[in-house]
């Protein structure tokens, strides 16, 4: 969840500084209105995009990807996963966040719900009047002026002369449904109160609409339009979602634009600028995740010595007689790694006559775990052992580590160990999210009983394991 607020604040940060920078100054008003629109829009779907395409464009040189290895290398024995329950009845950091969050969404919403009363209120309590589509608020003893949907508020203090270019312009409003921009940026609010941009983003647009309303109103008479701006500052009401015609600190920007010169049909290429901006963002969702499952794996890559990782090959080759295309290139990325003549030759000659480990693929006999000694196949045998192995570690693994370490969700813990010649536990590696867990992982696994060693053509060999556990946290 904080990772993708980060992502929609950065995004919109980009999108606002390609707005002010560029697009700000030019009476494209109407193409501002839209890029205002789309961009806040982008900023918080954008990150559930991921295009495949940009990430497998991410140079790999030196990537090894070990779980494809040992998924497709039959010298490894992949045991099925243990599934571990534990509890912690601790508030985690998350929960308060979200808390906060929610809270603050229901202060914000309370808000904007008092403020719609007060509209709602100024209507069935002032005499109304109405022309075609748009009803004509007459706001008693008030010198206010908005617009509100088809509502035109006017206060009866008004001058006259003035009255006039304030109806045109907030017709305009009217016409071009701006109170649903600023509505649509309120629900923004609603759900990001906490972040700045979106108040930005509300407030470029309220100001959009005033240049769009004074560029279409001011057509006939610009000096008497000039002085109704300038004449007197009205009292303004300090809602967010309304359009009012007087705003003190605006009236100078609104002159201002009024005097530009029409922006050169060549600026709108500025809008070009998007492009390359959504691509960038694409690619960097695309290719950043959270704490997800390949974070942890490669992780375990980097336990494995090279030695490890060769022998893992060594054993492909023995088994299948070549390398799939995966292992071809796990195979360079080891040779990048090592200057160990001895190693290159040992994996380029394909030998395997001088180790003692036996793919699981050709061995006359799998380890077995004490009490499955009945299997008739390796396979009936593997089973058995994965059965005892998950229910021994499952019965014997310390889940009070959730409540000491604070843990939520499924946290990711990946073994690798083999079993020797003399059926004992050896070379256990583990990879976990927190030290403890992978301290926990080797305890547990050192505590196994002596096994029945593998054997093959009559001799006693070792065999390697993985072992991935999932310890699942009940909050």
């Amino acid at each position: 969840m904080i990772h993708y607020i980060l992502q929609v604040i950065a995004f919109q940060l980009f999108f606002l500084l390609i707005y002010d920078v560029f697009l700000r100054k030019e009476t494209f008003f109407n193409w501002n209105r839209a890029y205002l629109l789309v961009t806040v829009m982008l900023s918080v779907i954008l990150p559930f995009i991921k295009v495949s395409g940009f990430k497998e464009a991410i140079p790999k040189e030196f990537v090894l990807n070990l779980p494809l290895i040992l998924s497709q290398t039959p010298n490894t024995i992949y045991l099925e996963e243990v599934v571990i329950t534990g509890s912690n009845t601790s508030y985690s950091f998350l929960w308060y966040f979200s808390l906060v969050l929610v809270v603050g969404s229901a202060l914000a919403v309370s808000f904007f719900s008092l403020r719609l009363f007060k509209i709602i209120k100024l209507i069935y309590q002032n005499p109304r009047q109405r022309d075609g589509s748009v009803y004509y608020v007459h706001l008693l003893k008030s010198r206010l002026a908005f617009s509100f949907f088809n509502y035109v508020f006017l206060g009866e203090n008004i001058k006259e002369v003035e009255r006039e270019q304030i109806v045109k312009h907030e017709l305009i409003h009217v016409n071009q449904k701006h109170t649903w921009d600023l509505l649509f940026f309120e629900l923004f609010r609603i759900v990001f109160w906490f972040n700045p941009l979106v108040y930005m983003y509300q407030n470029r647009m309220a100001d959009l609409h005033e240049f769009i309303a004074d560029s279409q109103a001011v057509k006939q008479n610009k000096n008497q339009y000039y002085e109704s701006l300038l004449a007197q500052i009205f009292d303004t009401n300090p809602v967010s979602f309304i359009n009012p015609f007087f705003k003190q600190s605006l009236i100078k920007k609104r002159i201002i634009m009024l005097q530009k010169t029409k922006s050169k049909q060549i600026q709108l290429i500025k809008y070009t600028l998007l492009i390359p901006t959504v691509l960038g963002m694409l690619l960097y969702s695309s290719c950043s995740e959270e704490a997800t499952q390949p974070e942890v794996i490669e992780v375990v890559e980097q336990e494995l010595t090279i030695q490890e990782q060769i022998d893992m090959l060594k054993n492909s080759i023995e088994a299948k007689g070549d390398l799939s295309e995966s292992e071809k290139e796990a195979l360079q990325n080891i040779l990048a790694k090592t200057t160990n003549g001895e190693i290159i030759e040992v994996v380029e000659t394909n030998a395997y006559k001088d180790s003692s480990e036996v793919p699981f693929a050709v061995i006359d006999q799998v380890p077995v775990f004490p009490g499955c000694e009945t299997g008739i196949s390796n396979e009936e045998n593997k089973l058995c052992m994965s059965k005892k192995l998950n229910a021994f570690v499952a019965k014997n693994f310390n889940t009070e580590l959730a409540k000491s370490l604070n843990l939520s969700g499924d946290v990711q813990i990946r073994t690798f160990f083999k079993i020797n010649e003399l059926g004992k536990i050896v070379n256990i590696k583990a990879r976990a999210p927190h030290p403890e867990l992978e301290v926990e992982a080797k305890r547990v696994l050192n505590m196994l009983p002596d096994l029945i060693p593998g054997e093959h053509q009559g001799k006693k060999v070792t065999v390697p394991y993985y072992l991935p556990i999932k310890f699942k946290i009940n909050d």
